[in-house]
């Protein structure tokens, strides 16, 4: 691919596939993207709460011509990771990663109860120096004609000591309610997608000739693995060796064309065919 999108998109098992648009709702959209030397990432966005959400991280894929293995992992911890070629290129937090920190469980704004009381104590205000004498009798000869009403004696009591650890009661400090937020990020929002029933492609492009083989949604990392290995682990090496052959059979034959060329005198004032294929190479 020289310069355009090959993404593959996860559907709904609804979607009207007769119809199917750029504008058909899809769960995950994952691929290439490249153009020339500056565009050359990986997309990877979800949908969630009717908004469609990108990765903010720059994620680098590979442009050199040959077939590559892209896998994506969703995971129920909110963490995710992106592979090329069974090597992993990125990784992190579903909820950080995509910038949906703000889906946060919230306090209900609700004020402090009234009858709640902090715990602080000082000096009673009715604090006095003296009590009766609570154990104190009236004396037998005790005359209330000539003596008056009879009262207990005053006692003394000993001085106030201010400080003294409050008188321990079963209220802490008052917190905010906590109430449920439905737009909140749960362990399962982004890591299952309970009626997928369908894939498909969305291609932009400038050259045809990109190949697309080999699509698996599983809920295996193991699974995923081996499949990857028995079907693009297979055949890597030989695309490798192929591409090898190719290569040095158009450099024997833009030589010859060369050498022929030169001895008919048709050089002069132009580039040679082994110059071109060089050329073409590098860009």
């Amino acid at each position: 691919m020289d310069c355009g999108g090959g993404y593959i998109k996860v559907f709904p098992a609804d979607v009207d596939q007769k119809n199917l648009s750029g504008k058909s709702q899809y769960y995950i959209m994952f691929g290439p993207d490249i153009c020339g030397f500056d565009i050359k990432k990986v997309h990877v966005i979800l949908h969630f709460k009717n908004q469609y959400h990108s990765n903010k991280k720059p994620i680098r894929c590979k442009v050199d011509g040959f077939t590559h293995l892209y896998t994506l992992i969703l995971r129920p911890d909110l963490t995710y990771e992106v592979k090329i070629d069974g090597q992993a290129i990125e990784s992190g937090s579903i909820e950080y990663d995509w910038n949906l920190t703000s889906l946060k469980k919230m306090e209900k704004s609700l004020a402090e109860s009234k009858d709640w009381e902090q715990d602080e104590e000082g000096k009673p205000q009715d604090w006095e120096k003296h009590f009766l004498d609570a154990s104190a009798n009236k004396p037998s000869d005790w005359n209330s004609e000539l003596d008056g009403d009879w009262q207990a004696p005053m006692l003394q009591k000993p001085p106030y000591q201010d400080g003294l650890k409050p008188e321990g009661i079963d209220k802490d400090v008052w917190l905010h309610q906590k109430m449920k937020n439905t737009n909140y990020l749960t362990e399962y929002d982004l890591s299952e997608f309970e009626n997928i029933g369908a894939i498909g492609l969305e291609l932009w492009q400038v050259r045809s000739g990109t190949i697309f083989d080999n699509f698996l949604i599983t809920d295996s990392e193991e699974y995923a693995e081996n499949f990857g290995k028995a079907t693009w682990g297979e055949t890597k090496d030989p695309e490798r060796e192929m591409d090898d052959i190719q290569a040095k059979e158009e450099v024997k034959k833009a030589r010859e064309e060369d050498e022929k060329e030169l001895s008919m005198g048709n050089f002069e004032g132009k580039e040679s065919n082994f110059k071109r294929f060089h050329r073409r190479n590098e860009l």
